[in-house]
C-alpha cells in the first residue's frame, strides 16, 4: 500500500521528465524513421560512388580524345610536308602567281582599263550666284 501511495505522490512529476531518447521520438517534427535514414545514407553513398566513377570515365575519355587528336596532328604533319615554309618563310613570291594583276599609281584612271566612261552620265547642275 505504501508503494502505491509513493507512486501516486510522484505521478504529477512524471510530466516534467525528459524522454530517454529525444532523437527517436515520433512526435518530433524532424523525426525520421530509422529504416528511411539508413536508406538515405545508402543512396547518398551510392551517388557519391557513381559520381566518382563518372568523373574517372570523363577523365579517361578526355585523355583518349586528346591522344587521338595528337596522333592525327602528327600523322597529318608527316604526310603533308610544307615545302614553302608557310607564312614564316621570308620568300613572298615562291613561284606562285597572284590572281590579281599588280596596279600602279593612276592605272585605274586610264580609259583602257574600264568599260564605263569616266564622265558621269547624268549632267551636273551648277548653282550660280
Amino acid at each position: 500500500m505504501k508503494k502505491i501511495l509513493v507512486l501516486a505522490a510522484l505521478l504529477p512529476f512524471t510530466c516534467l521528465a525528459q524522454p530517454i531518447n529525444t532523437l527517436n521520438n515520433p512526435n518530433q517534427p524532424d523525426y525520421q524513421i530509422p529504416s528511411q535514414q539508413r536508406m538515405q545514407q545508402q543512396m547518398q553513398t551510392q551517388q557519391t560512388q557513381q559520381k566518382g566513377m563518372l568523373n574517372q570515365q570523363l577523365q579517361t575519355q578526355t585523355r583518349v580524345q586528346q591522344q587521338h587528336l595528337e596522333s592525327q596532328i602528327n600523322n597529318n604533319s608527316q604526310t603533308l610536308p610544307n615545302n614553302n615554309g608557310g607564312m614564316l618563310s621570308g620568300n613572298v613570291n615562291s613561284g606562285q602567281e597572284h590572281m590579281l594583276q599588280p596596279t600602279t599609281n593612276g592605272s585605274m584612271l586610264k580609259q583602257g582599263t574600264h568599260s564605263a566612261p569616266l564622265q558621269p552620265s547624268i549632267p551636273l547642275k551648277t548653282i550660280g550666284p
